[in-house]
């Protein structure tokens, strides 16, 4: 399975999802108001290189298409960044507004992975 997986289409998605987020966040705002730290760079595009090559090897593996990958993504999605940011909110009191941006942001991000990674198999 691994030697299946399209790594180019891996780093791809893991750098405009990269530009994405950092977009996304630009026109959202964070909460924080504190400057990106440099280490923090390549922490985020090892995280979201992590998440890519999973979704890679899940999409390779169940043979999707376009419209599977992109439900995937979003299954993905209500499954773990969903369930996880509002149990943030219920046990740790996160407030609401910060727990939805970082939602909005994973959905962005899976769903550009779920795009690049099935179109370019």
């Amino acid at each position: 399975m691994l030697t299946e997986i399209n790594y180019l289409a891996v780093l791809v998605s893991t750098i405009a999802a990269f530009i994405a987020s950092s977009a996304y966040y630009s026109i959202v705002g964070t909460q924080s108001g504190e400057p990106v730290k440099p280490w923090q760079i390549p922490v985020e595009l090892l995280r979201s290189a992590t998440v890519a090559l999973v979704i890679a090897g899940l999409i390779t593996r169940l043979d999707l298409g376009f419209g599977g990958a992109l439900g995937l993504a979003l299954v993905l999605w209500l499954g773990f960044p969903a369930v996880l940011l509002s149990g943030s909110m219920l046990w740790d009191k996160v407030s609401w507004r910060i727990a939805v941006s970082h939602a909005g942001d994973w959905l962005l991000k899976l769903l550009l992975f779920a795009i690049i990674l099935s179109l370019w198999q």
